[in-house]
């Protein structure tokens, strides 16, 4: 099911909704079928500062590592 983006004619409203074949969408604020299609751009990878870079991990118990404590490579 793809994700479609709307306003609403009526109210003005912008919304997403999910959109099976065969179903018209409606407004969620007033329930209108009077919608218009709004262009969707596709979210991009980008290298800025703001991105945060993974974390190392940090002494036994914290990893996750399914063998429990004691089990991981990053033992002290």
């Amino acid at each position: 099911m793809p994700i479609y983006e709307y306003t609403c004619r009526d109210c003005g409203h912008p919304f997403e909704t999910l959109v099976r074949t065969g179903t018209v969408p409606a407004c969620p604020h007033c329930r209108s079928q009077v919608l218009d299609k709004r262009l969707s751009a596709p979210a991009a990878l980008t290298t800025s500062a703001t991105y945060a870079a993974p974390m190392a991990p940090s002494a036994c118990g914290a990893c996750g590592h399914p063998g429990g404590p004691g089990a991981c490579r990053f033992d002290a």
